[in-house]
């Protein structure tokens, strides 16, 4: 009875204790509920992140494909695209300075374009790069054509300054011509080769006509060694054999002739044609072979700087520049403007047999009517004939260049030869005739000539082994079976 009071007076707790007991129950309940939803959620998120790690891999190997060709492609799109910078010089300025390395610039875009015809790209800027290559090509033409117009107007227009310091400068920019546009080179290079023939031939004609004024006051005629009377032959003039030597006294220049008393030796007229000739045709020459020697490939920045000739001798006295050491007018070394490299740097530079033939033929396109007028000078140099100590000294100075003066000299010689045995063998009288009589003083000026002509000989001589002289030419042994003797051992 007691226990069932104390149960009574409790029930109200218990029943507290069920309903909190019921709404734990509950709990637990919503609990797995929501237990059971996370799971699930979670099981699709990490489905979800599995899937990103996917993608992630995915665009992570784009990536790297996309940085693999990332370079070669931008290189490409460099390469065969136009600045803008690069197209408004070609087309909105004119050739100058700047264009050297704008026009390398735009050569190695076009080659490069057109060795990626495959590219659409690049087949779809060839209309543009063909556009551009045609708008600088016309520009170069007239560039060109403008810096020949002097050579054409005055033949005092300074040829190697030109050469030097504008020509060769531009010359990337005729290379471009040659490569890229080959006609239009071709009418540029027959335009100088005219322009230089008319420039040479203009200032030669001119020399040579001056040089024919100073002939014209010294006139000397050959006469055998017993006929001369000339005082000349009794003294050997060591000024006029050196006139034997390139490196010899300075030339005759245009000017000089001017002055009518100015007088040279036919000897030192030869020279001075001679000289003036070799030296504008052997830096004409060089300058052709460099500036119209055109490399098969684009130039790059690492190419050398074009050679720049040397000066030349003027034969107007102002047409050439002349740049000539103080020891002699052809010899020692030259002044070369801007310290560039001499001409004789050219020799290193390999050239085929077609390259050196098209130099030749420019060469000879452009001084054909020098070689011409030389050869008139020269004629007239041999007319009347010169003695022989002069003529053998014009040999020497052209040994194996001009046959025409041996040939007169060993006439010469031959004629002294004869003359000294007819009067020896006392022949020079016949039956209606007197003998020529000789006397002491006939034989002392005959061995005084002997001796002038002799010493002018050895002076001659290039070397102790030479025979030319003496083996040909017997007037120094006819001396002596004839009893002359002039004091000179054979």
């Amino acid at each position: 009875m007691q226990s069932a009071n104390f149960h009574t007076s409790r029930a109200k707790e218990y029943v507290e204790l069920h309903d909190q007991v019921q709404t734990s129950i509950g709990l637990l309940d919503s609990l797995e509920s929501f237990l059971s939803t996370f799971q699930k959620d979670l099981t699709a998120v990490a489905g979800q992140i599995s899937d990103l790690q996917d993608r992630s891999q995915d665009i992570e190997n784009k990536l790297k494909s996309r940085r693999r060709i990332e370079r070669p492609l931008s290189s490409l799109i460099s390469e065969i695209t136009i600045p803008p910078a690069l197209s408004t010089t070609i087309l909105d300025t004119n050739v100058g300075e700047p264009w050297i390395e704008a026009i390398e610039d735009f050569e190695r875009r076009l080659t490069l374009s057109k060795s990626r015809s495959r590219v659409k790209a690049a087949r779809d800027l060839g209309e543009v790069m063909e556009g551009l290559r045609i708008v600088a090509a016309t520009k170069l033409r007239g560039f060109f054509m403008a810096l020949f117009q002097p050579i054409r107007a005055s033949v005092t227009t300074n040829m190697q300054v030109l050469q030097t310091s504008v020509l060769l400068k531009y010359s990337p920019l005729y290379a471009f011509l040659h490569r890229q546009a080959h006609d239009v080179a071709l009418e540029v290079q027959r335009s100088y080769v005219g322009a230089a023939r008319l420039y040479y031939e203009t200032g030669f004609r001119r020399y040579s006509r001056s040089l024919s004024y100073v002939k014209s006051r010294t006139t000397e005629k050959f006469e055998n060694i017993v006929a001369s009377n000339n005082e000349r032959d009794l003294k050997l003039d060591l000024d006029r054999l050196a006139h034997s030597r390139v490196d010899g006294p300075a030339v005759t220049l245009a000017y000089m002739a001017d002055d009518k008393s100015y007088r040279e030796p036919v000897e030192a007229m030869y020279r001075s044609l001679f000289v003036v000739f070799m030296d504008n045709t052997t830096a004409e020459y060089a300058f052709l072979s460099a500036f119209f020697n055109v490399a098969p490939s684009i130039i790059t920045a690492d190419s050398k700087p074009p050679l720049s000739p040397r000066g030349s001798l003027s034969p107007e006295g102002g047409v050439f520049l002349e740049l000539r050491s103080s020891a002699s007018d052809y010899g020692g070394q030259r002044v070369v403007s801007g310290g560039s490299a001499t001409f004789s740097d050219l020799a290193s530079l390999p050239i085929s047999k077609e390259e050196q033939a098209n130099y030749d033929s420019l060469w000879k396109q452009i001084f054909d009517p020098v070689l011409e007028y030389c050869k008139t000078f020269v004629r007239s140099v041999l007319e009347p004939k010169p003695p022989v100590i002069p003529l053998l000294t014009m040999i020497r100075l052209s040994e194996d260049v001009v046959t025409e003066v041996q040939k007169l000299f060993r006439g010469a010689m031959s004629e002294n030869t004869a003359a000294l045995k007819k009067l020896a063998e006392g022949t020079s009288g016949g039956y209606f005739s007197r003998a020529t009589v000789t006397t002491d003083a006939m034989i002392t000026a005959l061995c005084q000539k002997y001796i002038v002509l002799f010493n002018a000989f050895v002076y001659l001589t290039v070397n102790e082994e030479e025979t030319m002289i003496f083996d040909k030419y017997d007037i120094f042994s006819s001396l002596y079976p004839t009893g002359f003797n002039c004091g000179v051992a054979s």
